[in-house]
């Protein structure tokens, strides 16, 4: 960890803020109908992509039909959980004030729901981004991600974990917010009331996700039930590989930071935006691409305007780079092979207990040492 303060001087700080600011207030001056008609053709894509994938597992015999129900599908569940879902329930079109738009009515075809998500992700993750012991998406509550993290046996499953988190990522979302290991260490208290309200809607979320996918859907196709339902797992078990990739991407590669609660105390918002540049990474590639990551690809710049509709992120991506080097900040960005790869190395790595550190001699010491050897 690198303390804020030893990146720039306190002067610095606050310029590289209001340049921030000034990024930030042009584009919401210009919010208009073209941001509007952008999500409502990606909501009419996805729409469209589910009702095709749907309807082309009913050829389930047909295998070229039933791979292209599963490839349909598989994109709609992606659409509808990063480019939509995601950034309408970060309020990116709560301006807009169209229902369907509102991020405090929107519900998304995943596990976890959406009011849970909301505080865990919006308000936590947002305000208390890579701080230890706040922003609990550090390791997700299961992961060792962080050198600052203490080392225990239980961490040499690191790559296990985190293999079979990828495979079930949807699941993990929801479980997260439990926070089993503050229960785990007393913290916490499993009667809660808050607790109980929070399991309640998550019983509710993963009995409709599971009918939809797992029983109604595969009944209405009589005797292709099993396809249909190996087809529905396929689409979800996609969805979790792509998210669980993208979002470890834009948050562990190396040389992403960590901050302490210390270090963020009586934080300015210049320092809040720099402790974002920071603390985020950014995944290089197409257009295609950057709207099937829902432009999460973006990593640093959604974690300094997370209310900004994220298909202007791309658009604003090359001057918070030249601002970061006029100030001698890093820009971490790369193609998702090195992103991955990197991320990688590091859940192994931090699987390991940590080298004990050899003790530089000092001038003493190496005096001390050739008498001795002398004698």
């Amino acid at each position: 960890m690198t303390g804020l303060q030893d990146r720039l001087t306190p002067e610095q700080i606050e310029e590289f803020g209001r340049e921030m600011d000034a990024i930030r207030q042009r584009i919401v001056a210009d919010l208009g109908q073209d941001d509007v008609d952008y999500i409502m053709k990606i909501i009419r894509t996805q729409r469209g992509l589910e009702v095709a994938g749907r309807a082309l597992l009913f050829g389930g015999f047909f295998p070229p039909a039933w791979l292209a129900g599963v490839g349909a599908l598989s994109l709609a569940k992606i659409l509808d959980n990063m480019e939509i879902g995601h950034n309408v329930m970060h309020g990116q079109y709560d301006w807009t004030r169209i229902p369907e738009l509102s991020s405090q009515k929107f519900e998304w075809d995943t596990m976890a729901p959406a009011e849970n998500w909301r505080h865990s992700h919006n308000y936590i993750h947002h305000t208390f981004t890579n701080v230890l012991d706040k922003d609990r998406d550090i390791g997700y509550g299961i992961l060792r991600i962080d050198p600052a993290q203490k080392w225990h046996p239980y961490y040499l499953g690191n790559p296990v974990y985190a293999t079979v988190l990828a495979f079930i990522f949807q699941w993990g979302v929801m479980l997260h917010d439990l926070e089993f290991d503050r229960i785990v260490r007393g913290e916490r208290k499993w009667s809660d009331p808050e607790l109980k309200e929070m399991r309640a809607r998550m019983a509710q979320k993963a009995v409709k996700q599971v009918g939809k996918d797992y029983v109604l859907f595969p009944l209405l196709t009589g005797p292709l039930a099993p396809l249909t339902f190996l087809g529905n797992a396929t689409a979800n078990l996609t969805r979790n590989l792509w998210a669980f990739a993208i979002i470890f991407c834009g948050h562990f590669p190396s040389d992403v930071e960590s901050f302490t609660e210390e270090e963020t105390e009586n934080e300015t918002r210049g320092q809040w935006y720099l402790r974002q540049i920071l603390g985020s990474a950014n995944i290089t590639g197409g257009p295609l691409f950057h709207i099937l990551s829902g432009n999460l690809s973006h990593q640093i710049e959604h974690h300094l305007f997370p209310d900004i509709p994220a298909r202007r992120y791309p658009e604003i991506a090359a001057e918070v780079r030249a601002v970061c080097e006029k100030y001698g900040l890093p820009y971490n960005t790369g193609p998702l092979h090195k992103q991955l790869w990197s991320v990688a190395k590091k859940i192994v790595k931090f699987a390991l207990p940590p080298r004990p550190r050899r003790e530089e001699p000092t001038p003493d010491k190496l005096t001390s040492d050739r008498v001795s050897a002398a004698a």
